[in-house]
């Protein structure tokens, strides 16, 4: 079979208006204090590609609109529901008000490894992403209900909080499908 991309129109992508109508896992992001708005953007890119419910965007972490936001985004800025928390222990009260179960992405002692972690997709969880530098304030480890680390097998410690953030929502997604 020859290979040929598909086009703007073969894809049959919903507007942002039917994107906003659709059903959304539930599940949402909280960017605690990220540096970079580009980052913040490819959050709002990648919150729409996996059809998430939000993000709580916390303390520095850029708002929309801006120009570096709307440059990752690509419009997803206006797709995907958020709201701002001056701070962030607000941030997870506020999920935790919805009934969600609330895991920082972060290398901790007693964390889930992401490969065993189970989610059962009938209850809320809420993600909690941290500072590109810093990782997730650690005055939020003891507010958590647990954390979710990413297996790594070289030599940095670490990965762009937005590719992080890929491998999470995509196996988020596939238990939520139940495959």
């Amino acid at each position: 079979m020859e290979l040929k991309k598909k086009s703007m129109l073969e894809l049959q992508r919903p507007s942002i208006e039917e994107y906003k109508q659709q059903p959304k896992m539930p599940l949402l992001l909280i960017l605690d204090n990220l540096r970079s708005a580009l980052n913040v953007g490819a959050a709002f890119r990648t919150a729409d590609a996996f059809g998430i419910e939000g993000i709580f965007l916390t303390g520095i972490s850029a708002q929309p609109p801006q120009r570096e936001i709307m440059k990752s985004a690509l419009g997803a800025d206006r797709a995907v529901d958020w709201q701002y928390f001056e701070e962030n222990k607000a941030a997870i009260a506020a999920a935790k008000a919805k009934g969600y179960k609330v895991y920082a992405v972060e290398q901790t002692f007693g964390s889930h490894s992401l490969e065993q972690f189970v989610w059962s997709a009938q209850e809320g969880i809420a993600l909690i992403f941290g500072n590109e530098v810093k990782g997730v304030d650690a005055e939020l480890l003891p507010l958590v209900d647990g954390a979710i680390e990413i297996p790594q097998f070289g030599s940095k410690h670490s990965l762009n909080v937005s590719v992080s953030m890929g491998v999470l929502l995509w196996e988020m997604r596939r238990q939520y499908l139940g495959r």
